[in-house]
């Protein structure tokens, strides 16, 4: 993909006095590149405790010692048996432009909360350090790492909220997209969430991870213009409501989009409303416009599409195709086929948008290594595996056996390919970002790799292996053991 450039953000001061705290003002219009009151590399866009850690390493000189965090996923959720990785562009976008400008500056000032070195510390923050990546689309497992940052320790501290938001919701969503895809199987589906996203952000990124996953489209004109995302819409019930007769609205639209004309058929009666179309295309077909859909919203979907199959067969309108939504998911589509239902595609909105099943994913952001070597959390149920590493994924006959996590520097498994690719080097792109198309290619290959038992919509007894290395479970003994002496 193609990164959007963003102006330079503005000059930011390099020291600040010990004054009196500056008042934020109380409404400041949002920079002009970012759609969004947060601009993109806002450094503000963080929970509290990452900048009083921040401040709290300034003071003991540590704040430029290298560390390496990793990014992931601890287990699963039911009933999900792999998740595609998604957010990597975003979280590019986010580390190459991060810096607090002046206002922000002002505004941590005048909580009162941070000593001048802090500040001064603040002011001068950018990103520097490498970040290796999973590439969007990959299939990913738990306790695998999608991210793993290595830059200065306030750097690589700070971030961590906003790249836990951006990775951790878009692979929740390309998950549950990939879900929808394996349901419809020959079929077609579009994102159809806007509307009920969690926000305008949420938005954008369900129709980006969603197309990556396996949607044909989305209906937010938004995304089509900032990605390319091929775009799908028909009408509402408040178009066909306008017209005092239904056969009007169907003319009107039909005369309009000539080309892509798809009527909503249900806004009075289902059954009527598909006559109605049938009379409609007579009158249209003399001047060469061919209705290419019809949309069912609301009823007895199976019951419903069967009876319009047979009104428009009958009428002569067997190239036309049935679109069906309405509050759809995976489960739904499944149960639609499996009754034999004859819909051609699916518009699938508020259970995809916010993976109404599975809302979320638990996302971590752990210290693995720093100055002094590897680090490991003990906690209870929330063991980290230490050190920089890479995860191995072995295939034979171009199907996927199993992972293996491993330390960075052995050698890597036979018939195994690395699933962490360096993206930033020195706070600098490496190179050019997959495409988004390129993306849902690498989505599809990697899926159809899995073998069978995962690519389904219920829990197997047999989940995908995710082997340890023997020179990490080496590293894990040791550091459990040395901890547990004290």
């Amino acid at each position: 993909m193609t990164r959007s450039s963003s102006p330079t953000p503005p000059q930011r001061s390099t020291s600040r006095k010990a004054t009196a705290p500056v008042r934020s003002p109380r409404w400041r219009r949002p920079a002009p590149w970012c759609p969004e009151v947060v601009r993109t590399g806002s450094a503000l866009f963080t929970d509290l405790y990452e900048l009083t850690m921040a401040a709290g390493y300034v003071r003991v000189g540590i704040a430029e010692q290298t560390a390496t965090f990793d990014l992931f996923v601890r287990r699963l959720p039911e009933p999900r048996q792999f998740l595609v990785a998604a957010g990597l562009a975003d979280a590019v976008d986010f580390l190459t432009d991060l810096s607090i400008d002046d206002d922000e500056l002002a505004f941590l000032e005048s909580t009162g909360r941070f000593a001048p070195d802090a500040l001064d510390a603040f002011a001068r923050l950018t990103f520097t350090g490498d970040l290796w990546g999973v590439p969007e689309g990959e299939v990913v497992f738990g306790n695998e790492p999608i991210l793993r940052v290595t830059a200065p320790l306030i750097q690589a501290q700070v971030v961590e909220t906003r790249l836990i938001n951006l990775v951790a919701s878009q692979t929740m969503v390309a998950s549950k997209a990939a879900r929808v895809a394996i349901a419809c199987g020959d079929r077609t589906f579009v994102d159809f969430s806007a509307r009920r996203d969690h926000g305008g952000d949420a938005a954008m990124q369900t129709a980006r991870a969603s197309y990556v996953a396996g949607a044909a489209g989305t209906s937010l004109v938004a995304a089509g213009h900032r990605w390319g995302i091929p775009l799908s819409g028909t009408m509402a019930h408040a178009y066909v409501m306008s017209f005092d007769d239904e056969r009007d609205a169907f003319r009107t639209f039909a005369r309009t989009f000539p080309d892509d004309a798809v009527l909503l058929i249900d806004t009075y009666d289902t059954e009527e409303g598909a006559r109605r179309v049938v009379e409609v295309a007579a009158e249209l077909a003399d001047d060469g416009i061919h209705v290419r859909g019809v949309r069912l919203d609301s009823g007895d979907l199976a019951h419903l599409s069967r009876a319009v199959r047979a009104i428009l067969d009958e009428g002569g309108m067997t190239e036309t195709s049935i679109f069906a939504s309405g509050d759809l998911d995976e489960y739904r589509i499944t149960e639609l086929l499996a009754s034999g239902s004859p819909i051609d595609a699916f518009g699938v909105g508020t259970q995809l948008g916010t993976s109404a099943d599975a809302p979320n994913l638990g996302g971590v952001y752990k210290l693995v290594a720093d100055a002094s070597g590897p680090k490991m959390k003990l906690a209870e149920d929330k063991v980290t595996l230490p050190g920089l590493k890479q995860v191995w994924r072995v295939e034979r006959d171009g199907r996927s056996t199993h992972d293996v996590i491993a330390l960075d520097d052995e050698e890597p498994p036979t018939d195994a390919r690395p699933l962490l690719h360096p993206v930033l080097r020195d706070g600098a792109l490496i190179g050019p970002l997959p495409s988004i198309d390129e993306s849902r290619r690498r989505a599809a290959t990697s899926i159809a790799a899995l073998p069978s038992r995962l690519r389904t919509l219920q829990l197997r007894e047999a989940p995908y292996d995710v082997r340890r290395s023997a020179a990490l479970d080496a590293l894990v003994a040791e550091l459990t053991a040395r901890h547990r002496a004290g």
